[in-house]
C-alpha cells in the first residue's frame, strides 16, 4: 500500500518526503520518472512505498498532478512568490525584479516583494527611488529589518494560509528573514564579500518550511541571473502588467511599444503612468527574445 506525502527536500537524487503523519522518509525516484523526462520537486504531492520503516526509507512511486511548477527556481505546488532584494548593501537590481516579476506574472502566480535591510536606508532615498518605479505595477511592497526585525508580522499576514516560493539574490538577508518567519528550521546566514561586494550563497538547495498548519515557504537557492528567452517577444509585455494595460491604446495591432507611432504605452510612459525604468526593462528583454529568435 502506498503512503501519502509531500516532498520539503531534494539533495543529489534524494527526496525528504513528509508523510500525512508528520514523519520525513528519506526517498529515491523510481527510473520510469526519468525515461519520462519527468523530475520530482520540492512541493510535489506523492505517492510513496515504505521500504524500511526503522530508518525511515522508500521510494517515490507516483508524483500527483501539479497547480503548478517552475524552473528556476525548480519548486512546485505553490500559491504565490515572494522575491526578497535589499534596499541597499548590495542596491537592489532592478532590471533581476523586474524579470523575475515578468515570469511569474506570465505563470499566473501573485508576486509580492519585500525589500530588506531598510534601516541602512537612514536618508530613504532608495526607497523614494522604489515608489516611483513599482507604484504603478500594483505588487505589494513590504519594507523589512531582518537585523531590528522589523516589518516581519507584516510579511507573516501576507505568508498566511499559502505556498509561498521564497527567491532572492544572494547576501540580501533571505536566510535571516525565513529564521524570523518560522522557529523550526534554521538557515545558515552569510554576509557581503568585501572584495566583490556581492552576497555569498547560503542556501544550497530548495526546502519546504512550515510556518503553521497551512501557512509554506519554499526557500529557494539564490539567482544572480535569469533570461526570458524560453518566451516569444509578443508575450514579453504581458509580463508587465501596467505596459498590458495600456496595449489596447496603440494604433497598430501587434504593437512592440518601442518604434510605432501612436504607441499607447509610449503615451503612458510620457504621462508617467509607466516607470521608465519598467519600461527599459521591458524593450531588453523584448530584445533579448527578439534576438533568440534570430539565431
Amino acid at each position: 500500500m502506498l503512503e501519502k506525502g509531500r516532498i520539503i527536500k531534494g539533495i543529489a537524487g534524494f527526496y525528504y518526503v513528509q508523510s500525512q503523519w508528520g514523519e520525513v522518509f528519506e526517498c529515491k525516484a523510481k527510473g520510469s520518472f526519468r525515461n519520462d523526462k519527468m523530475k520530482p520537486l520540492v512541493g510535489d504531492y506523492v505517492r510513496f512505498a515504505v521500504v524500511d520503516k526503522e530508518k525511515y526509507k522508500g521510494n517515490i512511486e507516483q508524483i500527483e498532478k501539479r497547480k503548478n511548477e517552475l524552473i528556476r527556481p525548480a519548486v512546485a505546488n505553490i500559491d504565490q512568490a515572494l522575491v526578497i532584494f535589499a534596499e541597499t548593501d548590495p542596491e537592489p537590481n532592478f532590471h533581476l525584479l523586474d524579470t523575475f516579476l515578468a515570469r511569474m506574472e506570465l505563470l499566473g502566480i501573485p508576486s509580492l516583494i519585500c525589500f530588506n535591510k531598510a534601516d541602512l536606508d537612514t536618508n530613504q532615498s532608495i526607497y523614494k527611488t522604489i515608489e516611483q518605479i513599482y507604484q504603478a505595477s500594483g505588487y505589494p511592497i513590504i519594507y523589512t529589518s531582518a537585523k531590528q526585525k522589523q516589518g516581519v508580522d507584516m510579511l507573516l499576514q501576507h505568508l498566511k494560509h499559502k505556498c509561498t516560493t521564497v527567491a532572492g539574490p544572494s547576501g540580501v538577508g533571505k536566510s535571516s528573514l525565513i529564521n524570523l518567519l518560522q522557529s523550526d528550521v534554521k538557515m545558515e546566514t552569510g554576509g557581503i564579500s568585501e572584495k566583490t561586494a556581492r552576497g555569498r550563497h547560503t542556501t544550497r538547495h530548495s526546502e519546504l518550511i512550515a510556518l503553521d498548519e497551512d501557512s509554506f515557504i519554499m526557500d529557494t537557492p539564490g539567482f544572480t541571473s535569469l533570461r526570458m528567452d524560453e518566451y516569444e517577444k509578443e508575450e514579453v509585455s504581458k509580463g508587465f502588467r501596467e505596459i498590458y494595460e495600456h496595449e489596447g491604446s496603440c494604433r497598430f495591432y501587434g504593437c512592440s511599444h518601442i518604434h510605432e507611432p501612436d504607441c499607447g504605452v509610449k503615451e503612458a510612459l510620457c504621462q508617467g503612468k509607466i516607470s521608465r525604468q519598467r519600461y527599459d526593462s521591458y524593450v531588453m528583454m523584448y530584445e533579448e527574445c527578439k534576438e533568440k529568435r534570430r539565431y
